[in-house]
């Protein structure tokens, strides 16, 4: 067999037991883990109401630089938030039906009250407080099937970064459906939920991490910040 190419069940009795997984699968849960594991190569699927998303190759412009842009937001928020946990492309056991991937989560911790768990395989059980995707490809996913599950299992807030709109959607969850997030005046928008977490719209959808940076650090020495952070240390 050539060197690099890829294995077929037959070149392996072993994973001849065990189908890998495809697009278009419609599979439990535990089947879908099952099939998971044993596809070589493979680092991003998601189960979506009993179904499976393999999305294409990551492209610079249209997933890569925007996350990595979005991640550095969260995760400076996450540095500066004692009791709030965060995940980039981690999969989350949300229901029976539904095992998403989403780009990032931000979740309070469960030992200071947080809605998810951790399970002793090292899975997200659970709804996630925020979960955000950048959406060029995906985007009919995420805006529907993916929206929601999220919306049906209680994610508190749902952003999607629309790339090819040039348009972040922050919906938060209310009496069961999700409503689009008010910009404030000066043009941001401010998390429900993490009290702090100000995104500066314009400026993430242009690239501008310093000034994104810059409003967040603003977010962050308020006091609602500061009683949050009080709140999920006097939680645990």
């Amino acid at each position: 067999m050539t060197i690099g190419a890829r294995l077929t069940p037959s070149d392996s009795p072993a994973r001849a037991k065990v189908p890998w997984l495809d697009p278009g699968d419609q599979l439990t849960r535990d089947e879908f883990e099952r099939r998971f594991d044993a596809t070589p190569g493979l680092k991003k699927a998601e189960l979506i109401e009993g179904v499976v998303y393999m999305p294409p190759a990551v492209r610079w412009d249209l997933h890569s630089s925007p996350h990595f842009r979005l991640i550095t937001w969260l995760g400076t928020y996450q540095a500066n938030t004692p009791g709030v946990l965060g995940s980039d492309n981690g999969s989350v056991r949300i229901d029976p039906r539904n095992e998403p991937q989403p780009d990032a989560a931000l979740l309070i911790d469960p030992s200071r009250g947080g809605q998810t768990s951790h399970s002793v395989d090292d899975y997200i059980e659970g709804a996630p407080e925020f979960v955000a995707e950048v959406s060029g490809s995906t985007a009919s996913i995420d805006l529907n099937a993916k929206l929601r599950v999220y919306r049906v299992n209680g994610v508190g807030e749902y952003l999607v970064w629309r790339i090819y709109d040039g348009v972040i959607d922050w919906f938060a969850l209310k009496d069961g459906q999700y409503e689009l997030l008010p910009f404030h005046p000066d043009g941001t928008l401010r998390s429900e939920i993490f009290p702090g977490l100000w995104l500066d719209h314009a400026a993430m959808i242009r690239g501008d991490s310093a000034t994104v940076l810059r409003v967040l650090q603003e977010g962050l020495k308020t006091p609602e910040h500061a009683a949050f952070v009080t709140k999920l240390q006097s939680a645990k």
